[in-house]
């Protein structure tokens, strides 16, 4: 699925990523967590291919191809989806008309017909349903106005939308109450399959209890310094990031 050598990036000069490897198989899910400031949201922001990011060294493949040599744009036709910290507001663009615009887009790279109307709505009914997404909410600007909980699960319903083959949640939980948590990894778990693959970016070992990694990862200083199994992220919860650090520096 994906492939991470060496990875080095920066930006306006200063190296964030100082050699990043990361495998990741179909139908696994990887936790990313690690202390503010380490390169987590650099690390999807690279891959998504945000061009105020300058990758410096190292490649990056997925499902065989050269990540780093694709179009943003592309790389979300290949089946790569952000779900952002922060999600931006689009005023003047419905949700309905996003959407359809995004799935027809994908659907056109693949190589298939355009969705009818009916196919559309029937589509985003089911997906409404995974995330519990009030259905007013679709005839509204993108995000705007929606509470940062409405945010979160917007995010989740479009990539319910497109089905990706890899999605990166970017810290989906910062923000969101017990409730909405539960909703929002509730729906991710819905799309797993053995096909697609998940990375959960995270500070939190509760949001890691819902969704269940088979893979925890500490991102420090730029590079992946500790790989385990999901009792990692319990030890992190209890013990916080010092302990790693000192091993680091050891």
């Amino acid at each position: 699925m994906l492939i991470i050598k060496n990875l080095h990036a920066a930006i306006g000069g200063k190296e964030i990523l100082k050699g990043i490897d990361l495998e990741i198989k179909d139908g696994e899910t990887h936790a990313i967590m690690g202390p503010n400031g380490s390169g987590k949201s650099t690390l999807s922001a690279v891959l998504v291919g945000n061009p105020l990011y300058e990758v410096t060294a190292g490649e990056a493949w997925f499902n065989g191809k050269n990540l780093l040599a694709m179009k943003p744009e592309d790389r979300a036709r290949e089946g790569l989806f952000l779900s952002f910290q922060y999600p931006v507001e689009i005023p003047g663009v419905s949700m309905t008309n996003f959407m359809k615009a995004a799935v027809n887009a994908k659907r056109e790279y693949q190589g298939l017909a355009p969705l009818s109307a009916a196919e559309f709505l029937k589509l985003m009914r089911e997906k409404r349903k995974l995330v519990e997404l009030d259905s007013r909410l679709s005839n509204r600007s993108v995000n705007e106005g929606f509470s940062g909980g409405e945010k979160k699960r917007n995010e989740i319903f479009q990539m319910a939308m497109l089905e990706p083959k890899l999605a990166i949640l970017d810290e989906t939980d910062s923000g969101l109450d017990v409730d909405a948590m539960r909703i929002v990894a509730e729906g991710v778990n819905k799309m797993q399959t053995p096909e697609t693959s998940t990375i959960v970016i995270t500070h939190y070992e509760r949001l890691l209890d819902m969704i269940r990694p088979q893979v925890v990862h500490v991102l420090y200083q730029g590079r992946i310094v500790k790989t385990a199994g999901p009792e990692l992220a319990k030890e992190i919860e209890s013990k916080g990031y010092d302990w790693i650090k000192s091993e680091v520096h050891e």
